[in-house]
Order: structure tokens, then C-alpha cells, then sequence
């Protein structure tokens, strides 16, 4: 399993937990690599870290003009032939539908979860891969690939996980579609469904909680790790007969109602 030499990847979202990892290791298999974050801070200390072939650039990803300067740096770095759209940390408190009190959940909240875990990603989609097609193709018509995010609670959403849940499955939904789309320019899609993983932000809810959510992972009786996410995607990127795939990544756990 090899990589295009003298290529580059836009990681969205580069910043985070899931997003720093899969930087950091395709950094280290000799990609240029943007970090395309909202997180500047973040972004930037990282990107000085790596310093060679590295670099932030700010971020929005339902936002066509700063996924433009995101893409544009990463010609500067190399012939761009990967995406990992890993953005994410957006959520509002868990909402019912219909509240106990029979109240409807707010349909604002709805809408801007949809507008970043589902439009996001489709916008990302569209304009990195439009930029990956115009890659010479390689021996096989390999022009690039890319790697999409989703979540267990695509398949098994929780109580008050509506919107999420519903955004986490439309990419599921659109890994398929996607990856006969983009066949024609030889660019494969594949998405990852992450489980429990222990970023930093799930890292805030404490150790307690933390060993209540390892105990329902059938094996190994813990959280995922983001390298190990970084390995996954890692493999989906330069694995050439891996098409139109969501690749599971959980420890065989199932998400129970609540």
C-alpha cells in the first residue's frame, strides 16, 4: 500500500483530536498537509511544530471562499490527491424530538447540525475532489481519495441524538453515491464510523464518566484513540481496491438507546 509521492492532503477540522492525529501521521508518510481549521491557535501551534510542508489556514467549512484558500495551499505543498474531512465540535444539548413536556425540539438547532456535519461535508466533497480531478492519474487511474466522517450514532442514534444522528447517517448515506460519482475521475471515497473515542474533548467529561463509556466496548474495554483513527484513515487513503466503504471503528460496540 503506497502514497503518490510529492502530494498533499487538506485535513478539515486538522486541528482537533481526530483531525491532529490523521495530521500528524500523514505528515509523517511525507505528505504536504493543511491544517483547515477554525481554531487558529491550534492550527498554528501545530503547523509550527511539523514546520516542513506543513501549514494552517483558517477554515469554514460550509464556507466556499476559505475552503478555496485551503485548497490553494495545498497545491503550493504538493499535487493535491487526499482529503480527511474530520471537522466537527459542534452539539447542542441532547433534545427529543418531543420534549417529555410535549414540546418540539428547536429546528434551529437542527438545521445548523445538518449545515455542518452533512452540508460540510458534502461542500468539502465537492470542491477538494473537483481539485483532486485535475491530478495526473496514476499507472492504475488512481487521481487521489478521500476519507469522510461519521459516527456509530449514524446507525444506532440515542435518545436525543436526533439531529446528529440524522447528519451521521446522510454520510453514511452519501459514501456510496459519492465514491460512483467520483469514479469517473478516478478519485475513491470511503468513510470512517467512529465509536467512543477519547479526544480531548470527550476527555472533559472526566475519568468517571470516561470508564462508564469504556465498559459498554465489548473489546478492548476502552476508548478508541485517535491514532488509531489516523491509522484507519491511513489505510482508506492508500489501499487502491477500497471503494465507497464506511469502515466501523468502535471495538464491536452498539450504541443502546441511552
Amino acid at each position: 500500500m503506497t502514497i503518490h509521492d510529492g502530494s498533499s492532503a487538506i485535513v478539515t477540522g486538522g486541528a482537533g483530536g481526530l483531525g491532529e492525529a490523521t495530521v500528524r501521521r500523514l505528515h509523517a508518510e511525507g505528505l504536504g498537509v493543511v491544517i483547515a481549521d477554525l481554531s487558529e491557535e491550534k492550527g498554528k501551534l501545530l503547523a509550527d511544530e511539523l514546520a516542513d510542508r506543513a501549514v494552517y489556514v483558517g477554515t469554514d467549512v460550509t464556507d466556499d471562499g476559505t475552503l478555496a484558500g485551503a485548497i490553494a495551499a495545498a497545491q503550493q505543498l504538493g499535487t493535491l490527491r487526499y482529503g480527511v474531512i474530520t471537522h466537527g465540535g459542534f452539539g447542542g444539548p441532547p433534545e427529543r424530538i418531543v420534549g417529555r413536556g410535549g414540546n418540539p425540539a428547536d429546528i434551529t438547532m437542527f438545521r445548523k447540525t445538518i449545515e455542518i456535519y452533512l452540508t460540510g461535508t458534502y461542500n468539502t466533497l465537492r470542491l477538494v475532489g473537483s481539485a483532486i480531478a485535475s491530478a495526473d492519474a496514476g499507472a492504475d487511474g488512481e487521481r487521489g481519495a478521500l476519507v469522510m466522517t461519521s459516527s456509530i450514532a449514524g446507525y444506532e442514534g440515542q435518545v436525543g441524538q436526533g439531529a446528529y444522528a440524522a447528519a451521521k447517517a446522510g454520510v453514511i448515506g452519501l459514501t456510496l453515491a459519492a465514491a460512483r460519482d467520483l469514479s469517473g475521475a478516478g478519485i475513491r471515497v470511503n468513510t470512517i464510523a467512529p465509536g467512543t473515542m477519547r479526544t480531548p474533548m470527550m476527555e472533559t467529561v472526566g475519568e468517571e464518566a470516561l470508564a462508564k463509556f469504556a465498559s459498554a466496548v465489548p473489546f478492548p474495554h476502552r476508548l478508541g484513540s485517535p491514532s488509531e483513527y489516523a491509522d484507519a484513515a491511513m489505510f482508506l487513503l492508500s489501499n487502491r481496491y477500497v471503494n465507497g466503504e464506511t469502515l466501523r471503528l468502535d471495538g464491536a460496540q452498539r450504541f443502546q438507546p441511552k
